[in-house]
């Protein structure tokens, strides 16, 4: 499936008419009338985002509503409970701007990149992407964001550069959940780099047209649609090129459970449950679980010739 610009889009397609005709409601909490970008510097509350350009990659799914996509959350450095992030993370997660991330290893160019000159406007995309979780449930989120790519290739990888990893910051006074030994923090993830590269792979700054909110990983975090969710990672300060495959947190915690390439496979189940079906947030019924997600199009080619049982 292709992306499409938002020309080609109707309007049913992309959310429902009730919650576009609310969205001012939920864009008024906590920003005035100079609202923008500055708005998230000193509180923990949304902001507006203008000026992107939109693409789609669904056709028939609505978005999961706002409500839900910011209360039911997996966030272990704001607790464990699905609904300890939308509780804890604005109190204690403040100020979020400025904010930098350190890229490093097998590349020409290492150095730091500011918000700013990520979440620019000419840069940004929304995008209506499933988004599934190992636990066996589902969301459907307009996120914004701009293409992973499009940032990587500003530090020029090497040759050398197989594997990229993120890691999430580690700051225990506005993240309480690290003072708990839940996982070794702080918080790792990685990607091959064909992966990484990939036009769906998005560095996500903002959902339903707002800044993300933080207990959805602001300022920014990953988002891999073919993956489950845990390889979302969230608050990323550092960005390394490796050669060699990275060590991840949940394949630390558990290699038996959770495997480095976390493809949505549900021919492969959790120790603990089936993935052949999901529970979409907000429905009564279960649906089959896709392959990919649903994106295997577009990157079941990544993975030819592999034993995705094995390397799960």
């Amino acid at each position: 499936m292709l992306l499409r610009q938002a020309s080609d889009i109707r309007p049913s397609e992309i959310t429902d008419r009730s919650l576009y005709l609310d969205r001012r409601r939920f864009l008024s909490v906590g920003i005035g009338a100079a609202a923008g970008l500055v708005g998230l510097a000193g509180t923990a509350r949304a902001a507006a985002l203008t000026g992107y350009r939109k693409t789609m990659v669904l056709a028939k799914d609505a978005p999961t509503p706002f409500k839900d996509i910011t209360t039911y959350n997996n966030f272990y450095e704001f607790g464990t409970g699905k609904s300890d992030p939308s509780r804890y993370a604005p109190k204690y997660f403040k100020p979020i701007l400025p904010w930098t991330v350190t890229v490093e290893g097998e590349c020409a160019k290492p150095g730091t990149i500011g918000y700013e000159d990520i979440a620019k406007p000419a840069l940004m995309e929304e995008r209506i992407y499933r988004h599934r979780c190992v636990e066996a449930w589902s969301m459907v989120i307009p996120w914004i964001g701009v293409p992973l790519a499009t940032i990587l290739k500003r530090f020029e990888p090497t040759a050398k550069a197989k594997f990229v990893q993120f890691v999430t910051l580690m700051d225990p006074k506005r993240m309480p959940g690290e003072m708990m030994p839940i996982l070794d923090w702080p918080y790792r993830e990685g990607l091959r780099m064909d992966e990484a590269m990939h036009p769906l792979t998005l560095l996500a700054v903002g959902l339903y047209g707002q800044t993300l909110l933080p207990q959805n990983g602001a300022p920014l975090r990953l988002v891999v649609p073919w993956k489950y969710g845990f390889k979302s990672i969230k608050s990323i300060v550092k960005i390394r090129f490796v050669e060699t495959q990275p060590k991840t947190t949940w394949t630390t915690e558990d290699p038996q459970e959770y495997g480095f390439y976390s493809n949505v496979n549900p021919h492969v189940s959790n120790t603990r449950w089936s993935q052949e079906t999901e529970r979409r947030i907000g429905d009564f019924f279960r649906r089959k679980t896709l392959m990919f997600n649903g994106y295997g199009d577009q990157v079941a080619h990544l993975y030819a010739g592999m034993d995705l049982r094995k390397y799960f």
